[in-house]
């Protein structure tokens, strides 16, 4: 069977459907409201749904059986094509006119309704195809910075030089798996599972600064999600955090854990770096570092505040800020 025959056979089928539900609210109507409706008034809606739903050719067969029911068993004279009255003639020609223009009406609707989806799914997807050749152009930008600042780190003959520069490095990654959270976001709300970001995050800084084979990284995220800018803030405390213990924590040892926690509370978030490396001296926490003062801003930007508690080996630093 043809796909154009298939097409007619269903729009034949909605159409003898529609013809017999008129008639059966005409006859459910009559036993409540005897006369109470005119030979045409139920065909009507009938006529209008079946346009809608199966086009206009549904639509002009349910007018054409609706009436030819109506002029057999409803006018005068019953079970004939005949008229009692020879002016009922017109108005049956124009009860059955009216059908049509209905018919007409409802598929220029249709039609409109359709160019209208069809015009937005064509722009939908025309954005798609932008928003995607964006991404592609900014990965590849994130990729050659990163790419540039590794190189240089590789070349630099200062020690200090290039743990700064692999700190940048560490930056720039960060900020580059939070346009990929965003960009798999088929919501669109600019919202970032933190879950998803941290753990890609985390893998990123054991591929890319861990020199040790010894050292594990062991991460434990509850699924949130955070707007963008407090989740670039956020991750970038997890790399100063996670640098600094890879630069600290494990000097003169083979073996080693950094554990990177995300936990939710009834008062907001806690993010916790944590080590169980030689430790810092009681109380020193570096607060007139460049470090330390990065690690204050971006816990400001993350509307956070940083905690040093104490622990029986290693380093652990909190960040907890309000869920919102």
């Amino acid at each position: 069977m043809s796909s154009k025959l298939s097409a007619f056979f269903g729009q034949l089928v909605v159409a003898c459907l529609c013809a017999v539900g008129a008639v059966v609210l005409r006859e459910l109507t009559d036993l409540i409201l005897p006369a109470g409706a005119g030979p045409f008034a139920l065909t009507f809606p009938f006529v209008l749904f079946a346009t809608l739903f199966a086009r206009w050719t549904a639509g002009v067969i349910t007018m054409l059986l609706s009436a030819l029911f109506a002029w057999y068993f409803v006018l005068p004279v019953n079970n004939s094509f005949t008229f009692e009255i020879a002016s009922d003639a017109p108005r049956v020609l124009v009860n059955v006119l009216s059908g049509f223009l209905i018919v007409a009406l409802a598929e220029y609707y249709r039609r409109v309704v359709r160019q209208a989806i069809s015009t937005r799914d064509a722009l939908a997807e025309e954005r798609k195809l932008l928003l995607q050749e964006i991404d592609h152009r900014v990965k590849n930008k994130f990729a050659m910075v990163s790419g540039l600042v590794r190189i240089e780190a590789r070349g630099a003959k200062s020690h200090d030089a290039r743990q700064a520069l692999e700190r940048l490095q560490g930056r720039v990654e960060s900020i580059s798996k939070v346009h990929e959270a965003l960009f798999r976001d088929e919501d669109g709300d600019s919202r970032v599972d933190m879950q998803v970001y941290l753990s890609s995050l985390c893998n990123s800084l054991r591929d890319g600064v861990v020199t040790q084979d010894g050292v594990q990284v062991v991460t434990d995220l509850r699924p949130v999600n955070l707007s963008r800018d407090k989740a670039i803030a956020v991750g970038l405390v997890v790399n100063e955090l996670f640098t600094n213990a890879v630069k600290h924590a494990f000097e003169g040892r083979e073996k080693g854990e950094i554990r990177v926690l995300l936990e939710t509370e009834p008062a907001g978030l806690v993010v916790t770096v944590a080590d169980d490396g030689v430790g810092m001296p009681k109380g020193d926490t570096r607060k007139g570092s460049l470090g330390q003062g990065l690690l204050q801003s971006f816990a400001e930007s993350a509307e956070g505040e940083l905690e040093y508690p104490e622990v029986a080996q290693g380093t652990c630093v909190r960040l907890r800020l309000p869920y919102r």
